[in-house]
């Protein structure tokens, strides 16, 4: 279990950070966290997508970019909240598909994102949480972060819809998939042992 990237990826409010934060400290590995508090377009880009989505997909691009250098510096196993592909073949993509970012836009999108990505390393193991729509707006309710709250249910239906056709196609290394309508591990310590037997037999040599 040493010297591992671990991956996890969802949508908005599958509970990325939550299971992030669980594994880090039962495995002891060392967490990176999704930049979403730290993006000083998120709020404009939530009330005015195609004005500020270009600005907001690059913030995000290029902080996850400086974690993928951690995660290749750092000296021993590590955890990651949301990767760099979803920005670019979820998020991006989304917005280009509708409308909310121009194709000169997304192209100097794109031809950074596969000029980088040539040079970095899969993870060990990615943690898809899938979750409906009606999971996530629950869990973003419950967290209460404001701009969030007006996020539309079918801007996160086209997302799930984009997750489910990349994981399909996703072979870059093991997929763990966890159903979120199903599971509590936050509050539920089965649900959470459950998920770390399931780590520890994709990570584990056999």
């Amino acid at each position: 279990m040493n010297n591992r990237f671990i991956a996890i990826a969802g949508n908005i409010g599958a509970g990325k950070s939550t299971l992030t934060a669980l594994l880090s400290a039962h495995f002891g590995w060392q967490p990176f966290y999704e930049a979403s508090a730290e993006n000083p377009y998120l709020a404009d880009f939530y009330a005015d997508m195609p004005r500020w989505s270009f600005h907001s997909q690059m913030f995000f691009l290029g902080r996850r970019l400086e974690h993928h250098r951690q995660l290749v510096d750092h000296p021993g196993s590590v955890i990651q909240d949301r990767t760099v592909y979803e920005d670019a073949e979820i998020f991006a993509r989304n917005l280009y598909d509708q409308g909310s970012m121009s194709p000169r836009d997304y192209e100097t999108y794109r031809s950074l994102y596969r000029a980088i990505n040539a040079f970095l390393p899969p993870p060990h193991l990615l943690i898809y949480l899938q979750s409906s729509v009606a999971t996530l707006q629950s869990r973003i309710h419950r967290r209460g972060r404001e701009y969030e709250r007006e996020i539309d249910p079918a801007y996160l239906a086209r997302l799930n819809h984009l997750y489910t056709l990349w994981i399909e196609d996703w072979t870059a290394c093991p997929v763990l998939c966890l159903n979120m309508d199903a599971l509590d591990f936050q509050h539920d310590a089965a649900h959470f042992a459950g998920i770390v037997r399931q780590v520890e037999a994709r990570l584990l040599p056999a």
